[in-house]
């Protein structure tokens, strides 16, 4: 499906530049409103909403979930990850162009970090039966995310009527901001502990699709941790596998299976 860029270089250029820049560096968050105008908008929902009708989207978890917990309590959400390119994502894949072009104008006027790729984009629907995300924080531990950039997609949303909305409590301030997830709007924000944030109880149909960028050095420390952690966990294994195989009398010590790369938390989200 062969879509018209409405979007031209140079706005995108003037919105990293007089909106993202300096409110992500005021206020640790920006949200710009039409982004893509109400054509190109009306064909990323209609893919997302096909997403959902096809069965591709399945139950989220926290973040920070660490290995082998698949934790669920406290987030209500169906997710899928795409990467833009599979067949009926291509509206999908145009958004995420823009928003890649937006950063990567931000990228060198946010103190002094890296930025150079980002995970697959996270298309969520919290389905309507009042479910919602507590309190959290996208990146707690240092696993190389920066920024987040959530897009939304919902149609005559009302608030009071519809809930669904995102409250960030940003750190040391004695305030709240709510941010309403209406149609053709993209959000920025710090992903760290600067931003706490939730989404309150939806009880309409809340579509959104948020991808997170790197800073590299973070995100190079993190993926050595998780390989020492992996390894760890592997001589740990080997260690109690011989124990019980020593105990048994067997005459043939056990075998291991390498972690796959499933088991990395951060490994779903990455496409660098």
């Amino acid at each position: 499906m062969p879509l018209t860029e409405q979007v031209t270089d140079a706005h995108l250029e003037r919105l990293a530049l007089e909106r993202v820049v300096p409110e992500l560096l005021s206020h640790g968050f920006c949200y710009v409103d039409g982004l893509l105008g109400e054509a190109a908008g009306d064909a990323v929902l209609n893919q997302v909403q096909q997403l959902h009708r096809d069965g591709a989207l399945h139950d989220g978890r926290l973040a920070g979930s660490v290995l082998g917990v698949q934790l669920r309590r406290g987030r209500g959400d169906k997710v899928a990850w795409v990467s833009g390119a599979e067949r009926g994502c291509e509206a999908i894949g145009f958004l995420l162009t823009l928003i890649d072009k937006m950063i990567s104008v931000c990228a060198s006027r946010l103190g002094g970090k890296e930025i150079r790729a980002r995970s697959k984009a996270m298309v969520a629907c919290y389905p309507g039966n009042g479910a919602g995300y507590v309190k959290h924080v996208d990146n707690p531990n240092g696993d190389g995310r920066f920024l987040t950039c959530t897009y939304y997609l919902n149609k005559n949303w009302d608030a009071k009527e519809h809930g669904g909305v995102l409250r960030i409590f940003p750190e040391g301030k004695a305030y709240v901001t709510d941010v309403h997830p209406l149609f053709d709007r993209l959000l920025v924000f710090w992903s760290d502990r600067r931003n706490p944030h939730e989404v309150q109880p939806s009880f309409s149909t809340r579509y959104a699709i948020t991808v997170w960028y790197f800073d590299s050095e973070e995100r190079a420390a993190a993926r050595r941790r998780f390989k020492d952690l992996q390894g760890n966990q592997l001589g740990l294994m080997m260690r109690r596998r011989l124990h019980r195989w020593r105990g048994r009398g067997a005459s043939h010590p056990p075998s291991l299976r390498p972690a796959s790369s499933m088991d990395d938390p951060l490994a779903m989200r990455s496409r660098d």
